[in-house]
Order: C-alpha cells, then sequence, then structure tokens
C-alpha cells in the first residue's frame, strides 16, 4: 500500500521544480497519485476494507487541493501536471 523509499525519490527527482526540490506542488501531487494508485488497486482484493477507504478519500481530498492550488497560481503548470499524471479533471 505504500511507496517504497526509492520509487518516492525517483517521483521527487522526476517532478522536482529545482535541485533539491521536495515541496513543490507537482512532486506533493505525485506521490500522492502514487499512493492513490497502490490502495485503488488494494481495493480490488479488499472490499470491506473501509478504515483504508477512509485514508484514500482524505488522500484524494488533499491532491484535489494542490492541484486547486497551483491553478490558482500557475494555469499552465497545473495543465502539464495532470496531463503528465494522466489525471482526469
Amino acid at each position: 500500500m505504500s511507496i517504497t523509499a526509492e520509487r518516492k525519490q525517483a517521483l521527487v527527482n522526476d517532478y522536482a521544480t529545482k535541485k533539491g526540490d521536495t515541496g513543490s506542488p507537482e512532486v506533493q501531487v505525485a506521490i500522492l497519485t502514487e499512493r492513490i494508485n497502490n490502495l485503488t488497486g488494494h481495493f480490488k482484493n479488499h472490499v470491506k476494507d473501509n478504515h483504508s477507504r477512509r485514508g484514500l478519500l482524505k488522500m484524494v481530498a488533499m491532491r484535489r487541493g494542490l492541484l486547486d492550488y497551483l491553478k490558482s497560481r500557475d494555469e499552465t503548470r497545473y495543465q502539464k501536471l495532470i496531463e503528465r499524471l494522466d489525471i482526469r479533471r
């Protein structure tokens, strides 16, 4: 369900806007998207796992807030990110 440290570091390197960047909205959204995708696969086998489902909904809401923030600040970065992550919106 969680992502490995190596995968997280790879996401940080791929989506960072500058060297040493770990907190930009792009990086945060990429990490949340990876975690959401992992949990979505988890629910195919564990349909009644409502405790994890609550965490999934919180992550989706957090990602939505970060995307709204990015859209209000810079529309082109927002469009590029949702195309790159293949997120519906």
